[in-house]
């Protein structure tokens, strides 16, 4: 079995002037490349994962311990959930969502303002979240590559690199003009709002690849 490196679903200058091309060469062609190859490498011939899922290979890693194989696979499906998190286009939420964040929040300014505070407070590595619990939404962040596929109750509906490749070409230091500059411009909203039904998880999955010999012909 082998995961591949999704497309980006946009063209890599799509998001100039907040996130250039430069560094979605480095962090999609680079960085998440390397953890594809690398949870690859890591589950050659381990046959209980034999036809697993990238959720699955995710759960399962964290539930043994394998950390390696846990960082790797975790990240591998951070990323493929992030890129989707974003547009081009300027949106804003609307519908349920907006609904949900005017209840949980008092409006979007508001919730943008504590997502955005916890993403620059973040200590070190890591990935600010908005998550769904229930019926409600709630922000939080996690280390390095920690993800809600293994916690209960986090539903993700949107997160936020805050890993240093994530930002450093492009703002070097400056973590809060990258959070700021990203919660303010490029933000796919209508994505956010799709993963209300709960299925944010299978949209940064992957299948285990099969590969097929020709069937012969006479």
């Amino acid at each position: 079995m082998a995961f591949q490196l999704p497309d980006l679903p946009f063209s890599k200058d799509a998001l100039a002037p907040h996130m250039s091309a430069e560094t979605l060469e480095f962090h999609h062609g680079k960085h998440h490349a390397t953890y594809v190859k690398k949870t690859n490498e890591m589950i050659e011939g381990k046959g209980d994962l034999s036809g697993a899922s990238l959720v699955d290979v995710v759960r399962k890693a964290g539930t043994s311990g394998d950390k390696k194989l846990f960082n790797n696979s975790a990240q591998l499906w951070n990323h493929s959930f992030f890129w989707q998190c974003l547009s081009p286009d300027k949106q804003q939420p609307s519908g349920k969502l907006a609904q949900l964040i005017n209840d949980g929040f008092g409006g979007i300014e508001p919730m943008l303002q504590k997502l955005g505070d916890e993403a620059v407070n973040h200590f070190s590595n890591g990935w600010a979240w908005l998550l769904l619990d229930r019926d409600q939404l709630k922000i939080t962040s996690l280390h390095d590559a920690d993800t809600p596929l293994v916690h209960d109750g986090m539903v993700p509906l949107f997160t936020l690199d805050v890993w240093e490749h994530a930002y450093y070409i492009d703002y070097r230091n400056e973590r809060p003009k990258f959070v700021t500059s990203v919660l303010s411009n490029i933000v796919n909203w209508d994505f956010v709002a799709q993963n209300l039904d709960g299925k944010g998880a299978d949209r940064a999955n992957q299948e285990a690849s099969t590969s097929k010999q020709p069937e012969l012909t006479t």
